[in-house]
């Protein structure tokens, strides 16, 4: 069976369980500046996405404007708040651990914020620090859904984008990737998910989606002989 040449996680909501945390956050600092919507909205809305590019969007539904110096807050206060509540992923460090194929990180946040949810979590020794990729510090610094940061991945580990499978939990992620020319796993089993979560992510272009990380390298098998049948 041919082996993929890398396999590319996104962090936020499929190593770690955090996107459930920011979005209570920043649903807090909206609410506080005037805007009503709740985590779960925004879980639903804009998961994937950079603060300012949320920020851009509701002020542009809206029609309202915010300061921006609620970026740079909302920075701080996530920061904080991942510190106390940041947990794994159930099974991400046995599914991660027991791979046997090349595999980085490719997410909008910023690498010293990966690799301290990393260490809260356990899962710093399985991802060296040359294995964690930010959109931000790209040399396009263009965040998903540009395909940037998952071209720079790849090409920093020397793979085909076409035989690398991207991890993603969000429409977002998982455009990025699918213009990157790269197969896409939905993932489903943060705290984040919600009830149209996998029919959204399929819409978005992944092959298929998984609930429970135990699953991940079954499936990877799976869609990596389907690929030389066809």
């Amino acid at each position: 069976m041919p082996a993929p040449d890398l396999i590319i996680f996104d962090c936020d909501g499929v190593l770690v369980d955090s996107e459930i945390v920011a979005a209570r956050v920043e649903a807090e600092m909206l609410r506080e500046a005037g805007y009503e919507i709740t985590p779960e909205e925004i879980a639903e809305r804009y998961s994937g996405l950079t603060f300012r590019d949320i920020l851009m969007s509701i002020e542009k539904e809206a029609e309202i404007l915010f300061q921006a110096s609620l970026i740079d807050q909302v920075g701080t206060r996530i920061a904080e708040r991942l510190r106390k509540e940041v947990k794994a992923i159930d099974g991400v460090a046995q599914a991660v651990a027991t791979l046997g194929i090349p595999k980085c990180i490719c997410s909008n946040s910023r690498s010293e914020g990966i690799v301290a949810m990393l260490e809260r979590t356990g899962l710093a020794p399985l991802f060296d620090r040359r294995l964690i990729f930010s959109s931000l510090e790209t040399p396009t610094k263009r965040p998903k859904p540009a395909p940037d940061v998952f071209l720079h991945g790849a090409e920093q580990m020397k793979a085909d984008p076409a035989r690398t499978f991207v991890i993603e939990d969000s429409m977002h992620g998982i455009a990025g990737a699918r213009a990157a020319g790269m197969r896409v796993i939905g993932f489903t089993g943060a705290s984040h998910t919600h009830p149209k979560h996998a029919e959204m992510l399929m819409e978005a272009g992944a092959e298929t989606t998984i609930h429970r990380m135990a699953d991940l390298n079954g499936v990877i098998a799976a869609l990596s002989e389907w690929s030389e049948n066809v």
